[in-house]
């Protein structure tokens, strides 16, 4: 009886812990937070730290800020680079996005890449229980994001999700509620943003920063180099002169800058498709391949994959939530997915 008291009066939480951007989602009010996933430090004198920011302020910091506050991802390429700080983080959007935490303790669905480790996964585990959680429950992304697609994922049928993140591309194939092949590299949106910052300072001795570079991309970036016409003034600091300096990037160039990623994650879905049994080959011949995630709205992204693979492409409807909106399938029908969640505690 006291269980289902507290289920009642509990506000659960789905998680997508990502590289780029946390978003969560409040069982009964919906998506109540989506901010970078970005902490800033402050050092003193003494060497001593403390932490001014986290999320939306945090990034604003980055490239503006004094040089005794660093802002930084304490996740990178998709995994915890600072324990410490991913810990902090963790805390400061719970205990921001729990309306009433009053309330009886939460269930908390955490979404990770498929390839997280096992220290990676307790280390998640530990900060949600630090902020008393009720149950602490984990789920590989690219199966979020299949849920989160209304992707036929418990059917005997394959299904084929692509989940380009800021920090990893996560190709998996799913049936039968279980996942029948996954890969993972750590090239995604970041990766597209440093070879833009690489490409400025070989091409015109200028200096830009990784928020400059990833509104480029947004702006006129391509997966292809057709030319489009697109072009955008961009602002940075001159290497030799020292003295800021504007220069107009047209999106043929963006293209060909960004093409060693785009090849990798097309590589990366060619060679996961050599690797699936042949009836769910067929499967996803019929049913082609779901893209998610913020990478997947690169320009034309979807017609070099098609015409790579020879396969249907379809870009998911919410591709920034999608990983999100598995979460919030998850904790309002909970006996439908049990057996996909994965470390439940």
């Amino acid at each position: 009886m006291f269980q289902v008291f507290s289920s009642y009066f509990s506000e659960d939480i789905g998680i997508d812990l990502g590289t780029a951007n946390t978003v969560i989602f409040v069982k009964g009010r919906g998506i109540v937070l989506s901010e970078p996933s970005v902490v800033a430090i402050k050092s003193d004198s003494k060497n001593c730290h403390r932490i001014v920011a986290v999320g939306t302020r945090a990034k604003k910091m980055i490239g503006r800020a004094p040089d005794c506050i660093v802002a930084t991802h304490p996740l990178k390429d998709g995994v915890i680079a600072d324990f410490e700080l991913t810990d902090a983080m963790l805390k400061h959007f719970i205990l921001k996005a729990r309306k009433r935490p009053f309330l009886a303790k939460p269930k908390i669905v955490i979404c990770l890449p498929s390839g997280s480790s096992e220290v990676e996964m307790l280390a998640v585990r530990q900060a949600a229980n630090n902020v008393g959680a009720r149950a602490v429950y984990l789920l590989a992304e690219p199966v979020a994001a299949a849920i989160g697609n209304n992707l036929p994922v418990k059917e005997p049928t394959g299904t084929m999700i692509v989940d380009i993140g800021g920090g990893t591309t996560e190709v998996a194939v799913l049936a039968m509620s279980d996942i029948v092949h996954s890969s993972s590299i750590r090239i995604a949106g970041h990766e597209m943003d440093n070879a833009i910052i690489k490409h400025v300072k070989a091409k015109y001795g200028l200096l830009i920063g990784a928020r400059t570079a990833e509104a480029v991309k947004k702006r006129v970036g391509n997966a292809c180099c057709d030319n489009d016409g697109r072009s955008v003034e961009v602002k940075g600091r001159d290497l030799i002169g020292g003295v800021p300096k504007v220069v107009t990037l047209r999106s043929t160039e963006v293209a060909e800058a960004i093409s060693r990623p785009v090849r990798a994650i097309v590589e990366t879905i060619k060679n996961a498709l050599m690797h699936i049994p042949p009836d769910l080959a067929s499967d996803i011949v019929e049913r082609g391949i779901v893209l998610s995630g913020g990478g997947s709205l690169l320009r034309n992204l979807d017609g070099v994959i098609r015409t790579a693979t020879g396969l249907p492409v379809v870009l998911a409807d919410n591709p920034l939530l999608s990983v999100v909106l598995g979460t919030k399938a998850i904790l309002e029908k909970p006996h439908l997915y049990e057996d996909l969640l994965i470390h439940r505690r």
